[in-house]
Formats: C-alpha cells, structure tokens, sequence
C-alpha cells in the first residue's frame, strides 16, 4: 500500500465543486469549461461554468443531447481545451465507454467559435481510428494537432488544414499501457478484470520540437515531431524515433508550462510532480484531497487548475461499486510559469 499524504497544502484552493465527476477543465478569457464523462452518471457533457454558479450546456443543449446521432451530438466527451487560436476544442472519443464498440462518425475533434459560441468546423477521424479505440486527448503544435487513443494503442496525427488523419505507432510498446495503480491498488472494471487504458497523455514541447506521451499507467516517451509530421516516414522508421524520456507513476493528466516543465499528477500517491526539461522530477504538491487528479490546465496568470476527479473510485474503476465522495472539487494553485504560446494563451 502506498502510503498517501495527511496534511492538506494551503497553496490548494478549492475553486469549483461538481455533483458530477469532473474530468476537465479549461479557460479562456476569463470563461471556465467543464467537461464530464459519464463516468457516475449519464448527462450535459460539456458546460460553460458561470460566474453565477450555473451550469450552462456548451455550446448548447442539442449538442448534450443523448438520443441523438452523432451529427449534431457528443457520443461522448472525453476531453476539451481552449487552443492556439482562442477556440474551444472539444474531443469526442467516439464511443459510449471505454471497451465499447466506435459508433460510425463518432470519433471526432469539434472546433468552437467563442465569440459566437458555434462549432465551427468537426473533424472526423474514421480514417485514423480502430473498432476498440477511444480517442482521449489532443495537443497542438501549429498546423498539426495530435490525438491519443487509449482504447486502441496508438497516436493519431490530424492536419487542421485539409482535415487528413492518420494513425502512428500504432500498438507500439510505448504507446500500450499496463495495470492501473491509485491510491496503492489495482484497479478492476466490474467483472473483476485490470483496468488498461493505453496512449492518454501527451505534450508538445514548448518549441514544438518533441511530443512527450504516454500510457495511463505510466512510462513517458517521446519522439521528435518532425518524424510525426511526416507521412513519409515508415512505421519501422518512427518505432525507431521513440525515445523512453522518464519513468512515471500511473498517472491522470498532465500539463506542461513555457519553460518545458511537464506536471503529471501521480494518482498512486495522491500528489502533482514536476519533470524538468533535465529529467528531474520533484513532488510539486502532495495533499490527501488530490484524488485523482484529471485533465490539468494552466491559465494565462500561471495557474495550476487541478479536477480532484475520484475517477478511481467510480464503479467503472471499482469493481462495480461506486465510492466517490461529492463533491467533485476542482483546485488551483499557482506555479512558476504560464502556458507555451504554441499550446495556448
């Protein structure tokens, strides 16, 4: 058993608290987002959080809607994330859960206006994704931008430009993931089996230079994106390309700052570490409300915003018992550096 910590840090602040697991969180403007999966209980999934405390449905309610095709709807949201370009982009992992079976036209990354508050261009990604994926989560880096698949191992690479996807190190050993470890035990799905979830988090360097990504359960790699960005390079060639960058507890979300430092929070030991561009690793923070720790984001005043997500204690996560303990708190804290131009302002 991993020992967690006992005393809670003062620099955390409890910003937002949720009826619902929260798995993401995003700013823009001064505009907060909020995106849930499912993972408790169906609903919206996506919000724009109001200063009043509502919950508005985002971009509306027809897009939330659960009885409605893919065109025009969310399968189901996995991840979102205010971009280079001041947009809203939300990722749709194309099938109702993890395991399950990609619904024709689902997978996709939906772009949205702000300033009108419609989406603004979908990209579909058949053509990059298997039966078993689960598109998870997207970085950018200029006219590029690069999606996980933690259902089916794998990376996909999307031009913004013509709308082209294709797929990259697909099943390689550094893109597949192993048990999942929280707060010092495996996780099971509801038939009692390890829970395994493959290529989820990803980061481009501040120079756009490397990708940096790995598996759930840990075991970052990177490979440099001018490899990536090519089509013509081979799959043997790429596998060749993929550097093992650091050995990493199993983990929830990352971010990374302008100075190349990646935040990865640790769910194994209820704590956030630095990686320095160097490879070294410190624990930024360590607090026993930092359960699970989901999707994080840095805003433009150097803030670290941090959703306590309890996903481990879902009944998905747990055997079949749920254990999540509402609310759902999203925190902040501040840190050294803001976000890298390239990944968003």
């Amino acid at each position: 058993m991993s020992s967690l910590p006992t005393e809670e840090d003062p620099r955390l602040t409890s910003v937002l608290h949720e009826g619902r697991v929260c798995t993401g969180v995003t700013t823009v403007r001064g505009r907060v987002f909020l995106s849930y999966p499912s993972a408790d209980r169906p609903g919206v999934q996506v919000v724009e959080a109001l200063p009043d405390g509502r919950r508005e449905p985002y971009p509306d309610a027809a897009w939330n809607r659960a009885d409605q095709p893919p065109d025009g709807a969310f399968v189901h949201v996995n991840g979102l994330r205010a971009g280079p370009d001041g947009r809203l982009w939300i990722v749709d992992s194309g099938t109702p859960q993890i395991g399950s079976t990609q619904v024709p036209g689902g997978a996709r990354l939906i772009a949205v206006n702000l300033d009108g508050d419609q989406v603004d261009r979908v990209y579909h990604l058949d053509e990059a994704v298997h039966p078993d994926s689960y598109v998870d989560d997207v970085r950018f880096n200029g006219p590029v931008a690069y999606l996980s698949d933690a259902g089916a191992a794998g990376i996909i690479v999307l031009d913004l430009d013509s709308g082209r996807s294709r797929r990259v190190l697909d099943g390689h050993p550094s893109t597949v993931g192993g048990p999942l470890i929280a707060d010092g035990r495996v996780l099971r799905d509801p038939d009692g089996a390890e829970v395994r979830l493959h290529v989820d988090q990803l980061e481009v360097s501040p120079d756009g230079r490397w990708l940096y990504y790995q598996p759930a359960s840990g075991g970052m790699s990177r490979i440099a994106t001018r490899w990536l960005d090519d089509p013509s390079v081979s799959a043997d060639e790429l596998a060749r390309r993929v550097e093992r960058w650091c050995e990493t507890p199993s983990t929830g979300g990352t971010a990374i700052d302008a100075t190349g430092t990646i935040y990865l929070s640790d769910v194994e030991r209820r704590r956030v570490l630095a990686l320095a561009p160097d490879r070294s690793v410190r624990t930024l923070v360590a607090d026993p409300r930092l359960a699970w720790v989901d999707a994080m984001w840095i805003d433009a005043e150097a803030r670290l915003w941090m959703p306590a997500a309890q996903l481990h204690l879902t009944a998905g996560l747990d055997g079949g018992r749920s254990a999540v303990d509402y609310p759902v708190h999203i925190y902040r804290m501040p840190v050294e550096a803001g976000p890298p131009p390239r990944d968003h302002v």
